[in-house]
């Protein structure tokens, strides 16, 4: 069987997008590893209408909805190839099936490489985070620590006072300049220069090289991420290069560089969270919806 779209990744954004062309009336196959970027999250934040669920539940419910429609079908399997055109794409898997598509949509989303700190691994989505907007709220107002990785940690050290008392741990980084040092103090943020040994305690202790302990509520650093799947560079599509990494560029409707391919989610755009990857994946859905009744390809009809 030829799909009119095969959806590689079954997450947030991989779902909306199905779901548009399910409800299309559109034979979509959704391929998903199982492995969601935020799995290391016991709640879920700032998705209107699902605010605080488990984010397992949430993916669990849409599935089920997307499953509904007649004409979408789902493998739990992971893709490792792709070759093909607009028309006639072909994924492959590890075990040597292989599925062809008229459209692709790439839902990879990112592998998150984390600061190499220890103890800061096991903290990862539970004390230790990365967007603000998913998890500082729930830090009442506490102390939070900012863990720089670069001199764009500057950027979450002056956004994370509207969250809690925050202090910036330098752990030799970067060294701020007299203006950056500047605007850190009119935001009343605490620098650390002296380095991390661990993150240690219950809770979160930060251990320094000088034999002090610093207890947190919570801390952010930036992670260095890029596309967990090799399928974008197979298939020859363009990336990007953002503030934590590259990413897949396309366009309004969120086809990439490579016609007949496009991208949602996090692996489409420099910086991610749930609500953004929904609505990317709306927008792919409609993008392939488009292209498959205006942008004839050799095999339309079949």
């Amino acid at each position: 069987m030829t799909f009119d779209a095969i959806v590689v990744g079954g997450s947030y954004a991989g779902l909306s997008a199905a779901l548009q062309l399910a409800r299309a009336r559109r034979r979509v196959l959704v391929m998903d590893s199982g492995q969601r970027r935020n799995r290391f999250a016991a709640h879920a934040h700032g998705f209107l209408g699902h605010d605080g669920r488990p984010p397992g539940d949430i993916a669990a419910d849409a599935r089920a909805q997307l499953l509904a429609y007649p004409t979408v079908e789902w493998a739990d399997t992971k893709a490792t190839s792709g070759e093909g055109a607009t028309g006639s794409f072909s994924i492959g898997t590890a075990t040597g099936a292989r599925y062809y598509g008229r459209r692709v949509i790439l839902a990879v989303g990112v592998a998150d490489t984390l600061p190499a700190l220890p103890g800061l691994a096991e903290r990862w989505g539970k004390t230790v985070f990365h967007c603000p907007y998913c998890d500082g709220y729930e830090l009442d107002q506490g102390r939070i620590g900012v863990l720089a990785s670069s001199e764009m940690s500057m950027h979450h050290a002056l956004m994370l006072p509207d969250w809690g008392s925050t202090t910036l741990f330098l752990n030799d980084a970067f060294a701020p300049d007299a203006g950056q040092l500047a605007q850190l103090q009119a935001r009343n943020v605490a620098i650390e220069r002296a380095p991390i040994v661990r993150l240690s305690g219950a809770s979160l202790d930060v251990e320094l090289v000088d034999g002090r302990t610093i207890a947190l509520d919570g801390m952010f650093t930036l992670t260095r991420t890029g596309p967990s799947s090799p399928l974008g560079a197979q298939l020859g599509c363009v990336t990007e290069d953002g503030p934590m990494g590259p990413f897949l560029q396309t366009d309004a409707f969120k086809e990439t560089s490579v016609p007949g391919i496009f991208a949602c989610g996090d692996v489409a755009r420099p910086m991610g969270s749930v609500a953004f990857a929904v609505a990317d994946g709306a927008m792919a859905g409609v993008g392939v919806h488009r292209s498959l009744i205006f942008s004839p390809d050799r095999v339309a009809g079949a």
